[in-house]
């Protein structure tokens, strides 16, 4: 049984009524996003449903997580929505529904949006003290649905009573990696959506310094168009150096990129899941 309060049910678990009478004007604010079209939309979710999904959120101890620990990001993930607790599985089957993803379109402009069931490298994601993610453009097309060209993402942070001097905060970077330009803290029910493409520069690349026990937690959605005819070419995940990083680190951040590259490029092709690549990497971590 759903844990939610009455109030969620009544407003579909999205307020739609609120963002919607606001459309025109969401839509002008998302084009003129710099560096790229976004918009970071505060009290997404009506504040219960928000609180209530933030108290469930699950424990980053479970087996359950897949564990993203290499060079570049040192993160936990979940995709798996059977895993999901009832409250969290309700709100990201809302924002998969139809009805959403047709007010995500009139948002961003981009027509015949497509949810993903399977939440592919998406789902929920965690990182506590040490967790980062370095700076990238993300991968571009589904990895098992080959003409799925990969659009938009919606994050939504959970995280009550969150300290800015613990870091996390994700930067959006211009396409030269001279610097940032936007920079949005993972406060509790605030909503980033972004277009993502060759030019989407975005991670929290500093480690993060929350209290142990204390984590980063998020819900990470992404939308996709159908491109049966499309020329567009199929990108890894592209991590970038920054300007400070220097040679040995800028080495090391290109190095990892190509493993991951070939990873993504064999996981499309033979169609494996990361659940053997996350029993490795868990491994390797706890022997450090």
């Amino acid at each position: 049984m759903s844990c939610l309060p009455v109030v969620a049910k009544d407003a579909r678990l999205f307020p739609y009524w609120r963002w919607s009478s606001q459309l025109p004007v969401l839509a002008k604010q998302y084009g003129e996003g710099n560096p790229v079209p976004h918009l970071l939309l505060a009290d997404f979710l009506d504040p219960e449903v928000a609180s209530s999904i933030a108290a469930e959120f699950p424990d980053h101890n479970t087996e359950a997580w897949t564990q993203y620990k290499h060079h570049n990001e040192n993160k936990l993930g979940m995709a798996k929505r059977e895993l999901f607790p009832p409250g969290l599985g309700e709100v990201v089957d809302e924002l998969n529904s139809p009805d959403f993803v047709s007010w995500l379109s009139g948002v961003t402009g981009i027509p015949d949006l497509v949810a993903d069931p399977s939440l592919e490298g998406g789902g929920l994601h965690q990182s506590s003290r040490g967790g980062f993610l370095n700076v990238h453009t993300d991968f571009s097309h589904h990895h098992y649905h080959k003409h799925w060209r990969r659009r938009v993402n919606l994050i939504l942070y959970l995280n009550r009573d969150w300290n800015a001097e613990w870091g996390g905060a994700i930067e959006l970077w211009d396409v030269a990696m001279r610097s940032f330009v936007a920079k949005y803290p993972p406060l509790l029910n605030h909503a980033l959506i972004f277009n993502t493409n060759e030019r989407s520069l975005h991670g929290f690349p500093e480690p993060l310094s929350c209290p142990e026990g204390a984590s980063r937690k998020s819900v990470a959605l992404y939308y996709y168009t159908i491109e049966q005819d499309s020329k567009s070419a199929t990108r890894s995940t592209n991590y970038r150096a920054r300007p400070d990083d220097g040679v040995g680190e800028s080495a090391m951040i290109w190095l990892d990129k190509q493993a991951v590259n070939l990873y993504s490029r064999a996981k499309a092709r033979f169609g494996f899941s990361d659940d053997l690549a996350s029993r490795i990497l868990g491994l390797i971590s706890k022997k450090k």
